[in-house]
């Protein structure tokens, strides 16, 4: 289909890599409870443009740098892991009554979860590596292809953080009833954010 070898197992694949709990899933998350659906909806497209950056790339030959110079990827994965934890600790330190982290504006959510895309090694491993796999050297039709590929990720993308978004923002009215609840679990958010940034630091 459209020069993509199995669309199905590229589906699933798509599927499988969202659910996979890390940054981006966190991030939609913590969007969501600060700014309710507006804000989750928000940091979604960011998302999106994020794997739409990621997946051009790796189109443009980013890839093949990246494989011909690994000092270049080694410095991507120190700085998204600086990145993620500079955040982490930022939420640990919050004290209540403090502005949060992941301010209210839109804008600034959807800012938020492009700069967390980015500079997440799993994604650029994904798009850069993973993701060639499924291009049909037989049937391949250049910017069809890709293009394809590229709608497919955004609509899987935007329905899987519409679902999120709605879920988190039905369990946030809940804990908006439990301050302490609430801010224990934003500690924790920035505890987990902490640990992605050591774990993708000590990653070879």
């Amino acid at each position: 289909m459209f020069g993509i070898a199995d669309y199905g197992a590229f589906v699933a694949a798509i599927v499988l890599f969202l659910a996979i709990p890390g940054p981006g899933n966190l991030a939609l998350i913590t969007s969501t409870s600060k700014g309710g659906i507006r804000g989750g909806l928000a940091a979604t497209l960011g998302v999106i443009a994020g794997d739409q950056v990621l997946m051009w790339m790796a189109v443009a030959g980013v890839a093949t740098l990246l494989a011909t110079y690994p000092a270049a990827f080694h410095a991507v994965q120190w700085l998204g892991a600086g990145y993620l934890a500079w955040l982490g600790l930022k939420m640990l330190l919050a004290k209540p009554g403090d502005a949060p982290v992941l301010t209210i504006q839109p804008r600034q959510y959807f800012r938020q979860a492009l700069a967390i895309t980015l500079l997440n090694p799993k994604a650029i491993v994904f798009y850069m590596a993973f993701f060639p796999l499924f291009v049909d050297p037989a049937r391949h039709r250049g910017l069809l292809t890709y293009g394809a590929m590229a709608a497919t990720i955004a609509g899987l993308t935007f329905l899987y953080g519409l679902c999120a978004t709605l879920l988190t923002h039905h369990m946030a009215e809940r804990l908006r009833a439990r301050p302490h609840l609430s801010q224990g679990l934003e500690k924790l958010a920035g505890l987990f954010l902490v640990g992605f940034g050591l774990k993708l630091a000590l990653s070879k």
